[in-house]
């Protein structure tokens, strides 16, 4: 089964999110500044990332390139 991936932002608290499937046996780990991975406690596969002051963070930056798999639903 395809997971499927979902990308939240909340702007009046800045805060991004992007994740992959199922997040309810997970856990976060800051990697720096306020960049957290989103990480399966029994893979240790990486099921997201979040961004605390995102536009902070990538003011100036043009583009944003994120390889997603996408489903179209009707």
């Amino acid at each position: 089964m395809e997971e499927k991936t979902t990308i939240y932002y909340d702007e009046e608290c800045d805060f991004l999110e992007i994740t992959s499937g199922d997040l309810s046996n997970t856990y976060s780990k800051n990697r720096c500044n306020g960049v957290f991975e989103i990480i399966d406690e029994k893979t240790g596969k990486v099921k997201g990332i979040s961004i605390s002051q995102f536009t902070s963070k990538t003011k100036g930056l043009k583009t944003i390139s994120i390889p997603l798999s996408c489903e179209i639903l009707s």
